[in-house]
């Protein structure tokens, strides 16, 4: 099954990638005998499958809002009327919008066939992928990357991601002795040349254990750091990849929340009537190219979702892959996990056949309108409470993007933290620097503390929940590189420094304002 309505490249040969575990994975037989179900006159008495007239459901109809609809706020219980599209799921002789008998009973492991041909279609038209794919349903990307890590890694590899990365794709190896190697980033994203200098500098004795083969990424708004990776840094870390043999697996689910830097000049919020809704085609070249969308060879395993784009309930996503790859991810499938929940399937399918692939790219652009005003929210309680600099005119030259201060007693700036301002997704990652502090001061002169940072920083988070405000502490984040890489000075991490994670996703404007002001009382408590 390859793309459609283009010349596509020719897909390399990717077994020597699959592991060992992968590898002797056959195909289920159950699987093999509901293919042969579907055949006309044929009578089963051969399957296990519970009588459909005995399943419960009957009808099931939502309420959904039309993608060009005003988002209403979320104390309303409803919208207006005619900004709602009914939709229905029934069987029997008035199925409605869609016959849902077909999603009640057991899969093959691919899932629907029309619910894949969408996926397909969307595919085509958001990325346009050069080489041979094929798409296969999964039950969200935290599940989807452990199928990949289950069919490429072998115990005690080493994955290569970002400085700082989503600490639920590495918990899930740490118990296979996978380690991390982190690759040095920046506001632009991964620097393919610190990539290279790893690969080849690679030693197995040194190391203990081969060259890393596969490199993870959240390429769009990355969880935490907020960093989009430029469309050059993208081409750059292609050719890595493609003259190292790395696999390179693509988890975007902030993809569509992509936006312009925040702009202080600015009086007032973008709202849709100062920033019109664009095209769906002019929409999508706003948004920075995909890995999948420069793969020429096949190498790249993109991981969709529908979690930030309709709802994470939904448990629902789709690979997007060579077919050497899905071919492997489908059996693992079988036997794991089997077909996303038949009702997300039914639900997704139903309401994108209502909206149609352009309400669809509406119902994004408006999404990316919705958190580019929260994440003018945030930025914009940073500058009311604190003075905000760029980095070079700050106490902390060296500093990357914007440096937050307080003014001392004696008169001078005191830097808190810097962050850059994040141009896609929900977070704004914060380094605070503790050397001005006079608390931190006496924890680094204790001996007995192996890691005065991380003791501050904890005792800095407890502060801030005292005052019942919540950050994400950075230490979720620190790749894992084994038990003697823990410490601030064993990571080999700026010493003085720590990292928070901001959220501007779930809080109100009132909120986010609020919760800042309450980071500020507690900083000028230990830095003023």
């Amino acid at each position: 099954m390859g793309s459609i309505g283009q010349e596509t490249s020719s897909t390399m040969d990717f077994t020597h990638h699959i592991n060992r575990k992968s590898k002797a994975r056959h195909p289920s037989p159950l699987k093999d005998i509901i293919k042969f179900m579907g055949v006309d006159g044929m009578i089963s008495l051969a399957g296990g499958l519970p009588h459909p007239s005995l399943f419960p459901v009957q009808q099931a109809k939502f309420e959904c809002l039309a993608p060009a609809a005003p988002l209403p706020d979320y104390n309303i219980a409803r919208a207006p009327e005619d900004d709602i599209l009914a939709l229905t799921l029934g069987r029997g002789k008035e199925p409605g919008d869609l016959d849902l008998t077909q999603f009640l009973q057991y899969g093959s492991g691919t899932g629907n066939a029309n619910l894949l041909k969408l996926c397909k279609s969307l595919t085509e038209t958001v990325h346009s992928p050069p080489c041979q794919y094929e798409c296969l349903l999964h039950p969200g990307n935290t599940n989807a990357w452990a199928k990949v890590v289950g069919m490429l890694c072998e115990d005690d590899d080493f994955v290569l991601v970002e400085e700082y990365t989503y600490p639920s794709a590495q918990a899930l190896w740490i118990p296979l002795g996978i380690r991390a190697v982190p690759v040095v980033a920046d506001g632009e994203g991964v620097s393919a040349s610190h990539l290279r200098g790893l690969l080849e500098g690679w030693d197995e004795k040194e190391r203990g254990g081969r060259r890393p083969r596969v490199l993870y990424l959240v390429g769009v708004g990355s969880n935490p750091t907020g960093a989009t990776i430029s469309t050059q840094r993208r081409k750059e870390a292609y050719d890595v990849c493609v003259e190292f043999d790395i696999i390179l697996v693509e988890d975007d689910p902030y993809y569509f929340l992509q936006y312009p830097n925040y702009n202080p000049s600015q009086s007032s919020q973008p709202t849709e009537s100062s920033s019109p809704l664009l095209s769906p085609s002019s929409f999508l070249k706003t948004l920075t190219p995909s890995f999948l969308t420069l793969d020429t060879q096949g190498r790249v395993i993109r991981l969709e979702s529908f979690s930030k784009t309709l709802f994470p309930g939904l448990r629902l996503g789709y690979f997007i892959a060579n077919p050497t790859f899905t071919e492997r991810l489908l059996r693992a499938t079988e036997v794991e996990t089997q077909d996303p929940a038949g009702l997300s399937q039914a639900f997704v399918l139903g309401l994108l056949n209502k909206w149609g692939v352009d309400g669809y790219l509406t119902w994004l652009q408006r999404l990316q309108m919705q958190y580019r005003v929260r994440r003018d929210w945030l930025v914009k309680a940073f500058f009311e409470n604190f003075t905000v600099l760029p980095a070079r005119e700050s106490p902390v030259s060296k500093a990357e993007g914007l440096v937050a201060c307080l003014k001392g007693r004696d008169g001078t700036l005191k830097p808190v933290f810097s962050f850059i301002d994040p141009t896609a997704g929900m977070f704004i990652w914060s380094k605070f620097y503790f050397s001005y502090v006079p608390r931190f001061q006496t924890l680094q002169s204790d001996s007995s503390l192996e890691d005065p940072e991380q003791s501050f920083a904890t005792e800095l988070w407890k502060a801030w929940a005292g005052e019942l405000v919540l950050l994400t502490p950075g230490s979720y984040y620190h790749p894992w590189q084994g038990k003697d890489k823990i410490t601030t000075s064993q990571r080999g991490a700026e010493a003085g420094t720590a990292h928070f994670r901001f959220s501007f996703a779930t809080p109100t404007e009132e909120q986010i304002f609020s919760g800042v002001e309450r980071v500020r009382r507690v900083v000028e408590k230990y830095w003023v």
